[in-house]
């Protein structure tokens, strides 16, 4: 059961690329209109989203573009092209990859002097990390409010947004930021930037690799698994991905002291996902349940002839509450599959938790959950929907799951197309709208200053004054 979110770094052409700067030029036209062909007919037969998407201009885009990818003059545009038409699915787990060979002219961030990473804070685009040389120039907390004459975030919208697979808006405004100067060397830029002390200060930064390795602050990378002691007794668990089975054995290695405790956090918010098995091997240490629900799939299942049925006698809704029993379920399956709304139904959504009770852990939760939470990490946090120890505080999820299927594309590319519909097993959608927080918090512009945590402090606020009577 794996479920894996990828994170794919989008490029756009936008300002000037210097003359030295050789865009690879590999692919012929034949080859350009097969990738886009191919990529085109297999949502139309495999998307588990297609009868949410405008099918005219689904086409009306695919004719339209077997004329510009024989136009465009390299490899690097030609994958642009079909970034958008798949960015148009709005699907996280339904998008288009670069080749590996795009990394040897592509940097991300990088201006030769100068290398910065960008997070969205109060809707703003803020410098959170800089090279530690110009920390002093160019303070942490520093706005980026225009790009190339235009506000920040109508460039976003207008160059790069569009290249980019998502499934909520949350997430793509979260996630665009830090795309922005992924660009092909020698690229440049013009940029207005606002200092915390409110000094306006204009750069014209030229994407080239920088020597400088130290960055500010120079904060120790996280790995996929980090726990610790709070106060009154409450552990703290980060759980960054569901990737490897190695999360499982992190966890259950801290199992004994966990059971120590009077409250958990658990922290989801830099889960992009990876295997929900892992995900649920854990849960089952976490909950009293001997079966747990997760989310019901749908898959959709296409059959000619009852789309030629279907599409041929023009049947309609109400077509479909007459005759006999079965003359109804061939009617409705011939209407459903003409509009690809026709489903198989994955036929379990349970599991079974045979843990032993002495090793499970039922004490208030919570999980800390934001944009970045998605795929297995969701699919955990639909299994946890009928615990009521556990709480989630924070903000939505990036509302993406599913199972993708991939394929290669020309010239070493590849792309990803989600096959499999996910819903809660009450029929509540998630996948577009995201996992809503039991309570909402956000980190301001004065909490990144200060350097302050409030999701989490909002959790260990929450433990503090909540009361364990219901273990008793």
């Amino acid at each position: 059961m794996k479920k894996t979110f990828i994170l794919f770094l989008t490029i756009f052409f936008i300002g000037k690329i210097a003359a030295q700067t050789k865009l690879p030029n590999t692919i012929s036209n034949t080859d350009k209109v097969y990738g886009l062909s191919k990529y085109w007919n297999e949502v139309n037969f495999n998307f588990a989203y297609l009868n949410k998407i405008n099918k005219k201009k689904w086409e009306s885009d695919y004719k339209l573009l077997i004329e510009k990818v024989q136009k465009t003059k390299n490899d690097y545009e030609y994958y642009l092209l079909l970034q958008k038409f798949a960015a148009s699915l709005k699907d996280g787990h339904t998008n288009v990859f670069f080749p590996n060979s795009f990394n040897q002219f592509m940097l991300n961030g990088e201006f030769g002097n100068y290398k910065f990473s960008l997070e969205r804070i109060e809707d703003k685009v803020i410098i959170t990390k800089i090279n530690k040389s110009k920390k002093n120039e160019i303070p942490l907390g520093t706005e980026i409010i225009e790009v190339n004459n235009l506000p920040t975030n109508k460039y976003l919208e207008k160059y790069v947004n569009p290249h980019i697979a998502y499934s909520t808006k949350p997430f793509l405004k979260a996630y665009s930021v830090s795309q922005m100067f992924y660009q092909p060397k020698g690229t440049v830029f013009n940029l207005k930037l606002k200092k915390p002390n409110g000094k306006i200060l204009s750069k014209k930064l030229t994407i080239k690799p920088v020597t400088e390795k130290e960055m500010y602050p120079n904060n120790i990378k996280e790995g996929i698994f980090n726990f610790k002691w709070l106060k009154n007794k409450t552990v703290y668990v980060a759980l960054n991905s569901f990737e490897s089975v190695k999360i499982d054995s992190l966890f259950k290695s801290k199992l004994s002291e966990i059971k120590k405790a009077k409250g958990l956090i658990i922290d989801l918010r830099k889960n992009f996902g990876g295997n929900s098995t892992h995900a649920f091997s854990i849960l089952k240490n976490l909950t009293n349940d001997n079966e747990i629900e997760y989310s019901k799939s749908q898959i959709l299942s296409y059959n000619p002839l009852f789309k030629l049925y279907g599409t041929r006698y023009k049947i309609r809704a109400k077509d479909t509450a007459q005759g006999s029993s079965e003359n109804r379920k061939m009617l409705s399956r011939a209407y459903l599959t003409a509009k690809d709304s026709y489903f198989y139904k994955i036929p379990f959504n349970t599991f079974t938790n045979n843990f032993k009770k002495t090793d499970r852990i039922v004490i208030p939760t919570v999980i800390l959950i934001g944009p970045f939470t998605a795929s297995s990490s969701e699919d955990f946090l639909v299994a946890t929907d009928k615990q009521k120890h556990m709480i989630k505080i924070g903000e939505a999820t990036a509302g993406t799951t599913g199972m993708p299927m991939s394929f290669k594309l020309p010239g070493g590319g590849w792309a990803r197309i989600c096959i499999k519909k996910e819903i809660y097993p009450d029929g509540r959608e998630f996948v577009g709208h995201g996992i809503q927080p039991n309570i909402k918090i956000s980190r301001s512009l004065q909490d990144f200053m200060e350097e302050k945590d409030p999701v989490l402090e909002r959790a260990i606020n929450y433990l503090n004054n909540k009361s364990i009577a219901f273990q008793n």
